[in-house]
């Protein structure tokens, strides 16, 4: 088949416009031979657990899924009764970027906490954290955090364990969406157990498809006390893969090594990158007017533009507005992003913001 995109399209708008790494791909291909037996008895879902296990420090349960909202819904629909509730960042991915899915097809209530940070602290979930035993009231059940957040932001150990001794207290369980899981660990440089399992993590939401493969994510579940009914969950909500040894591959081929470190290391050195040129431009005065907005810890990048310069920039370079209401905008940057890439992405914003 002959490609009919322009393979030359750079952009960053998302981490979901990238492709797969070659070595993703050749895990897949590798997978590709011979028969295995179907919806994960698989020995690449088996190795996938060995691997996990090691980077989690302890045995754990996998379950490989297609896609974060699936992940997210399915783990969180395992941890909750049919009346519990979860306290989140209002700036969550399970509130903001799921459209109705936890609370259409998970049934839960989702109870939100405007963040500055798009962080959790202790005092923020005590604004959710009660009404236990009022009928008339949602129970919140589970806290959700996100890590590396919606914001670009990346919770310490610290953070997190204090996040669960209070919840744990409270008698609520710790989810954590780790989409950017990755991301948080190369800006940490820390291994994934230090602030997950180790840091008082229940459960968590693995990513690998924005960061290098194709369309895999799985459900880990650290306590098998926080979580019951998984393997029936994930059939209902149309996430059992019959082929699952192409999802686990694509897992096995990011973990069971450095490539998923090597990833996240790349695309966050980028998103420094850019901030860095657009600082330097700043400071030149060959680029005006241009504020960030948040801190760049991990691959994201925020600010607020010019009247005018994103909508010039956008005819040749697509990335997203994230508050509209003041202008500012997200720029994101890939496992496969390049050097030029950013380099000519900054000369844009310079020749637009000089106009």
């Amino acid at each position: 088949m002959t490609p009919i995109h322009d393979a030359n399209l750079r952009g960053f708008a998302s981490d979901n416009y990238a492709g797969i790494h070659p070595e993703v791909l050749a895990a897949i291909a590798d997978a590709n031979a011979g028969h295995q037996i179907a919806y994960g008895e698989d020995v690449y879902t088996a190795r996938l657990h060995e691997v996990l296990a090691e980077h989690f420090g302890g045995p754990v349960a996998a379950f490989p899924v297609f896609n974060g909202t699936g992940a997210n819904v399915t783990a969180l629909q395992s941890m909750l009764p049919r009346w519990g509730a979860v306290i989140a960042a209002s700036t969550a991915h399970i509130n903001v970027d799921e459209q109705g899915a936890p609370e259409r097809i998970g049934g839960m209530k989702l109870l939100t906490v405007p963040t500055e940070d798009g962080k959790l602290t202790p005092d923020l979930i005590d604004r959710e954290a009660w009404g236990w035993g009022d009928e008339h009231r949602a129970q919140p059940l589970v806290v959700s955090i996100t890590q590396a957040t919606e914001l670009g932001t990346v919770y310490t150990p610290d953070e997190i364990r204090a996040i669960a001794d209070h919840a744990h207290g409270l008698g609520m369980r710790v989810h954590l969406d780790g989409a950017r899981l990755a991301n948080a660990a190369a800006a940490l440089d820390l291994p994934l157990r230090a602030f997950t399992r180790d840091a008082g993590v229940d459960v968590l939401s693995l990513g690998g498809t924005k960061n290098g493969a194709m369309l895999a994510e799985a459900i880990v579940v650290l306590d098998p006390a926080a979580s019951d009914g998984l393997t029936f969950l994930r059939k209902m909500n149309m996430q059992l893969a019959s082929k699952m040894r192409f999802v686990s591959a694509q897992l096995v081929a990011l973990f069971d090594g450095d490539l998923y470190l090597r990833n996240a290391r790349h695309a966050n050195a980028m998103a420094r990158r850019l901030r860095a040129g657009v600082e330097a431009g700043l400071a030149d005065g060959s680029i005006r007017g241009v504020r960030f907005t948040r801190e760049t810890q991990a691959n994201g990048v925020f600010a607020i533009l010019p009247e005018g310069v994103a909508d010039r920039l956008r005819e040749s370079v697509r990335f997203y507005d994230w508050d509209e209401s003041v202008g500012e905008v997200r720029w994101m940057c890939s496992f496969d992003t390049t050097e030029d890439d950013v380099d000519a992405f900054v000369a844009a914003i310079a020749r637009e913001t000089s106009r």
